[in-house]
């Protein structure tokens, strides 16, 4: 998974990158970062938000939803907003992908 998030850590004052499932468990995380025990609670508290995109003091929180969980992402102030989202947009798909099954059982599975 980590070279899914290559362009997306080579991005200017991007800090790191925290995938979770829909229930708030750390599936990854980009560079190995000490994960506080609150983040699952914060992540269960943002139920339906697709897209949010956090302003504190000194840094930024964004948080996308995928079908898997939540894509969260640490950001310094200078991060640019516009090209953090080109490239996660660009990574969605292949974060869809991998929930899939593969071989036959995947050719045979009805649509929804």
């Amino acid at each position: 998974m980590k070279e899914l998030f290559k362009d997306i850590l080579a991005l200017e004052d991007v800090r790191g990158v925290v995938v979770s499932s829909l229930e708030g468990e750390i599936l990854f995380t980009e560079p190995s970062l000490e994960i506080d025990k609150s983040l699952p609670l914060f992540i269960r508290a943002l139920g339906t938000v697709r897209e949010a995109d956090l302003i504190f003091e000194k840094s930024r929180i964004y948080v996308r939803r995928t079908d898997m969980g939540h894509l969260v992402i640490l950001l310094g102030l200078f991060a640019s907003g516009a090209m953090l989202r080109l490239h996660v947009d660009m990574v969605l798909p292949s974060l869809k992908d991998r929930g899939k099954g593969k071989g036959l059982r995947s050719f045979f599975r009805r649509n929804k």
